[in-house]
């Protein structure tokens, strides 16, 4: 996956039907359904000793890390790599995965297998507007309408968002986005972004800007129609560092904050929130297929016709 290690078996968001449980596992039970946080922390370094196990300076995942993966090329401390398991436990993309219990959440009654396979990409979403200062009648811009940008847009509507505007190019997108919360949308080749959310703001600018996107010139652009004091959240996971325009950040006092991942309550909160009714993932699942068909009609088509899919569903026992 990253060009160093092979194999890794991919697949991060998932759920699944428990086959077999250790005999010290409690609380879980073969048949149960359930729906696997793939984060893996060390729980030892100064994060997770912390409470902030998402921000683990060792975080690997599930079904995304070969033996070499780290964010942000880090290396792993020599203490806790002698002891370590380099290569995780699988992924999603299989028929089975073995993995600690404390990787596995029970999935209600009422939220389907489906809705559980997004249960990840959502936590993402539902951390970041956690952390972020928006209060309901704050006016929040989304940068990007992929399927973290698509949950953010539900989040901040059961927030009590009256004011959300997406700023995405793909067509698809904007209806979907539409379709779930999104008051307003912009198209960088339709319009001056920063001079319509001022227009669309009274001059006042965005209170929130949401950064799923991960785009030098969209960031920078956007900077401009934040309000003095106002907070731009970094959801994004950079291919390589931008050049920011920090003057600009400086001079209106805006905050400039990351949001890494999820912590545990947010995961669950999703989970409860699925079951509530309150999110929608029906809507994002634009296609479904097999395992096997995995390369063609899930890489290949996402990479040929990336305009036309939020999220591909795999059915690995199909």
């Amino acid at each position: 996956m990253n060009g160093k290690e092979s194999p890794a078996t991919l697949g991060h968001e998932f759920s699944g039907i428990i086959d077999e449980v250790g005999e010290n596992v409690k609380g879980l039970f073969k048949g149960q359904r359930a729906v696997v946080r793939p984060t893996i922390y060390d729980g030892k370094c100064p994060a997770c000793k912390g409470g902030n196990r998402h921000c683990c300076e060792n975080i690997r995942f599930i079904g995304l890390s070969g033996k070499s993966y780290l964010p942000h090329g880090k290396s792993l401390q020599r203490d806790i790599a002698d002891n370590w398991d380099l290569q995780g436990y699988g992924g999603g993309m299989s028929r089975f995965i073995v993995a600690p219990s404390e990787h596995f959440y029970a999935l209600p009654d009422d939220v389907s297998m489906e809705a559980g396979a997004l249960v990840e990409p959502l936590a993402v979403a539902w951390h970041a507007v956690k952390l972020s200062p928006f209060k309901p009648n704050d006016t929040a811009i989304v940068l990007g309408g992929g399927p973290i940008g698509i949950g953010v847009i539900q989040v901040l509507k059961l927030r009590g968002a009256q004011n959300i505007i997406l700023v995405e190019l793909m067509e698809n997108r904007k209806q979907l986005a539409k379709e779930l919360g999104a008051t307003h949308i912009l198209d960088p080749k339709n319009c001056d972004i920063p001079a319509e959310i001022l227009k669309l703001t009274h001059k006042r600018g965005a209170d929130v800007i949401f950064d799923s996107a991960g785009v030098e010139i969209a960031l920078n652009g956007i900077i401009g129609a934040c309000r003095v004091h106002g907070t731009i959240v970094n959801i994004a996971v950079w291919e390589k560092k931008p050049s920011l325009a920090v003057n600009d950040i400086t001079y209106s006092e805006i905050n400039y904050m990351g949001a890494a991942l999820y912590d545990e309550q947010s995961f669950l909160s999703v989970i409860e929130a699925l079951s509530d009714g309150q999110l929608n993932t029906d809507k994002m699942i634009t296609a479904r297929i097999n395992l096997e068909d995995a390369v063609e009609k899930g890489f290949r088509e996402l990479i040929d016709h990336r305009d036309g899919h939020c999220k591909i569903l795999i059915d690995a026992q199909a």
